[in-house]
């Protein structure tokens, strides 16, 4: 079992950025794929990015290719996502998850262990 709680999410301006944390109970959170997905309002839920185990791997979706970046920090057990260029289509609740094996996947299915997650709102 792994807890996840997300910070960082907040009110800014089109063209701004932000910095999504991710912070995980697990001491093995090392060995988990990590991910953010994303959910507006009416909407379905949909996949942002997700990274290997070791960083080494990434993948994120056509909509936020070149303005965000996943990273994490081991050490800290902690997930971060990079936003820049925000817009406003990218306003919805932003959410970490985790699954405990090596796959980047990016269906919401596909992922056993979620946060709460934080609003992140663009305005235009």
């Amino acid at each position: 079992q792994v807890q996840l709680v997300e910070s960082g999410g907040g009110l800014v301006q089109a063209g701004g950025s932000l910095r999504l944390s991710c912070a995980a109970s697990r001491r093995t959170f090392s060995v988990y794929t990590m991910a953010w997905f994303r959910q507006a309002p009416g909407k379905e839920r949909e996949f942002v990015a997700a990274i290997s185990w070791s960083g080494g791997t990434t993948t994120y979706a056509d909509s936020v290719k070149g303005r965000f970046t996943i990273s994490r920090d081991n050490a800290k057990n902690t997930v971060y996502l990079q936003m820049n260029s925000l817009k406003p289509e990218d306003t919805a609740v932003y959410y970490c998850a985790a699954r405990a094996d090596s796959k980047l996947l990016v269906r919401p299915n596909q992922y056993a262990y979620w946060g709460q997650g934080t609003q992140v709102t663009v305005s235009s």
